[in-house]
């Protein structure tokens, strides 16, 4: 298992757990490139999830994603194995503001 799928198997173990709404988008030459790695819908608000590992940065066309996910006041994030640990307390804290 790479790097970044060993932070995605993580996410996904959190939102299980919270009873999210969630995929993961298959690009693949049919989606759209940047879209977020995971679609969330957690109590009403749609989150958009960037996994990466280590250091690893957004593209560019990554960071248009989210941007335009915040401009339409939805939440997002981008996690790695520094904090993957707090995803669930981050959720909570996004959905009370």
């Amino acid at each position: 298992m790479t790097p970044e799928a060993k932070v995605k198997a993580k996410v996904k173990k959190v939102l299980d757990k919270l009873n999210c709404y969630y995929f993961f988008p298959a690009t693949g030459g049919y989606g759209r490139s940047g879209v977020p790695d995971v679609v969330v819908c957690f109590q009403g608000h749609f989150i958009g999830i960037e996994c990466k590992a280590g250091k690893g940065k957004l593209t560019a066309l990554q960071e248009n994603e989210l941007k335009k996910i915040q401009f339409n006041e939805g939440s997002t994030a981008v996690i790695n194995e520094d904090n993957v640990d707090s995803l669930e307390e981050w959720l909570y804290n996004e959905i009370q503001s």
